[in-house]
């Protein structure tokens, strides 16, 4: 079985500030940005194949996960929802080092 994966406005425009902040950090230069954007993309196919075997997020509600995202020393963590049996939902895409996740 196979989900579908969909992102929310707000994990769209999470994904967007990620790469813009490092081509800002590297002064321009893609390299590192388009890295991290593979990375995050090669990750999340997880959520299309199983997305419960990820991290519960919340306790009570076993649908909301949270999936890690390895990437350097550190990495992202991307937060999503199992909608139903074909559907996953992701809510937020951070870096791990980031305060403001939840």
């Amino acid at each position: 079985m196979s989900y579908r994966v969909r992102f929310t406005e707000e994990a769209r425009d999470d994904l967007h500030r990620l790469y813009d902040w490092l081509l800002e950090r590297a002064g321009g230069d893609t390299t590192t940005a388009v890295r991290a954007r593979q990375a995050i993309a090669d990750g999340l196919t997880v959520l299309a194949l199983a997305p419960l075997s990820c991290r519960k997020a919340m306790p009570g509600n076993p649908f909301l996960r949270e999936l890690v995202i390895g990437f350097g020393a550190s990495g992202y963590v991307a937060l999503f929802e199992v909608e139903d049996a074909q559907t996953v939902t992701v809510l937020a895409v951070r870096h791990q080092r980031e305060d403001d996740y939840h």
